[in-house]
């Protein structure tokens, strides 16, 4: 379930309910309206909850494909992202949740990967875990089941920060991101994630046509 609140650009993800949908069709909505936007913006979200059940019939590979594709394009946002997980956090909260910037934790927090014998979610949360955690740290998490508790998730920089006081913790976060544009913010993002996938020589491309940017915007700042 996801809920969409009064200001537009703050999503509630519900990790108890299947991947659907109507979820899907909230995140394309999202990224739409983000990226209509001229002003600075920060996307702001809650997630908790995990599935109770192992997935449904209801759920296609179609499905699961127009998801992740969803999940890229918010990942790829010119717009910060900053998260608030809390309680149990898997299936999409969890998905969700590791496509965010910025990770604010509450003290009960527990990164599920799946439950005792439950087939493994069918999305790329374990993808990311790995990626971002590195494979031995997300060992017993991804081949045995075992929580990432709260303050284990810090440690692993899966969240950035533990608080007690949520709403805090979001303002102080919100701030910091608001402070990088948000195309500026995306271009840092995508060179940081292809420092781990891609060659040195196939990164240079991309730094040479950044570069070549922040020149151009400095020339047109000092001919002002």
């Amino acid at each position: 379930m996801v809920t969409r609140e009064t200001d537009d650009l703050v999503i509630r993800v519900d990790g108890r309910r299947p991947l659907s949908a109507e979820l899907v069709a909230a995140f394309e909505d999202l990224c739409d309206r983000v990226e209509d936007r001229a002003d600075p913006t920060t996307v702001i979200m809650h997630a908790s909850g995990a599935p109770e059940v192992p997935p449904n019939e209801d759920i296609t590979i179609a499905l699961v494909s127009k998801w992740e594709r969803a999940l890229r394009r918010f990942e790829r946002l010119p717009a910060a992202t900053v998260a608030v997980a809390s309680d149990e956090c898997g299936g999409v909260a969890l998905e969700a949740v590791l496509a965010t910037d910025y990770r604010i934790g509450t003290a009960s927090l527990r990164l599920l990967m799946g439950r005792g014998e439950s087939a493994t979610w069918p999305g790329m949360a374990l993808y990311r875990i790995v990626r971002q955690a590195g494979s031995a740290a997300a060992r017993r998490a991804v081949l045995l089941g075992i929580p990432i508790m709260a303050a284990d998730a810090l440690a692993m920089r899966l969240i950035d920060e533990l608080t007690v006081d949520t709403q805090t913790a979001l303002t102080a976060a919100t701030e910091l991101a608001g402070a990088i544009p948000g195309p500026e913010l995306a271009i840092r993002r995508q060179l940081m994630h292809d420092a781990t996938a891609v060659s040195f020589e196939e990164a240079l491309g991309a730094h040479l046509a950044a570069c070549d940017r922040a020149l151009r915007l400095a020339s047109a700042e000092t001919g002002r």
